[in-house]
């Protein structure tokens, strides 16, 4: 049952990483003309994230090395080589959609190792743990900011995952994560009179407040049509394990609105 929580949790991370990719970069140019019908995620003429980005993970509650390991492992295979002894990885080929709209805003459409040529993603060296829950147990917007605060203040992405006893303002009523940006703390440069935007990503685990609503399509949704959960992808089917080893985050995309997708001033000028 662990591994169907993580899988659950890693196709939410997929989602929000690639919508957050669509809209990172002072780069912006209206394409509505060349707009294609047949993306998965629809243009919005927004900025691009651009150049080598780090992924920061801030852990807020208790995690088992386990839980952690999934996160890590699926943040590194977004650019680990295309070809593997197991084949070319999914996550690679699915991040992969994302390059036409690359195309569409004018940049080099060439690839290395089927991978964007023009973006690069890392996850960092130094994960922040924060296991004495600095901020409580009951957050809303402006905390999750403040925690997102904490990762890398330019280039980047901060992930903030909350753990199962973490509630936070909005969470299974209305979402179990989003995107998008804030301000960091002030440059150390004097010269510079803005901070940082930096660009961020929360995501909520659900496996005790509403496994019904945030677990789909791996476990029974609480509404809707009720067909079989999907098995995950080590075809562990013990799909109703209440197991406490892993997350249920929501994985409904059609509940998140574009107005979600994250804005980050990145070094790249417009053409």
């Amino acid at each position: 049952m662990a591994s169907l929580h993580k899988t659950s949790l890693v196709f939410l991370l997929l989602f929000l990483f690639s919508a957050s990719l669509l809209h990172l970069n002072s780069a912006a140019r209206r394409l509505s003309e060349h707009q294609e019908d047949n993306h998965l995620f629809r243009y919005h003429n927004g900025p691009l994230l651009l150049g080598n980005i780090s992924i920061n993970l801030i852990w807020y509650g208790k995690f088992k090395p386990s839980q952690r390991s999934v996160v890590s492992d699926f943040i590194l295979s977004l650019s680990a080589p295309s070809r593997t002894s197991a084949g070319q990885p999914s996550v690679v080929t699915w991040m992969g959609m994302i390059k036409k709209y690359y195309r569409l805003a004018g940049f080099p459409s060439k690839q290395s190792s089927g991978r964007l040529s023009v973006l690069t993603l890392s996850l960092a060296a130094n994960q922040i743990l924060d296991e004495g829950y600095s901020l409580g147990k009951s957050l809303d917007d402006q905390q999750i900011k403040e925690l997102a605060s904490k990762g890398g203040q330019a280039d980047a992405i901060n992930v903030v995952l909350t753990s199962s006893d973490v509630a936070v303002r909005g969470f299974c009523s209305s979402r179990c994560g989003t995107h998008g940006s804030s301000m960091g703390s002030p440059p150390s440069d004097a010269r510079r009179l803005r901070g940082n935007k930096l660009a961020y990503i929360w995501v909520g685990n659900s496996e005790t407040q509403c496994p019904g609503q945030c677990a789909w399509p791996f476990h029974q949704p609480i509404y809707g049509p009720q067909g079989p959960p999907l098995v995950a992808p080590n075809n562990d089917s013990h799909h109703q394990d209440k197991s406490n080893d892993a997350f249920y985050p929501y994985c409904n995309t059609s509940s998140y609105s574009s107005n979600f997708l994250a804005t980050k001033s990145l070094s790249h000028q417009p053409r």
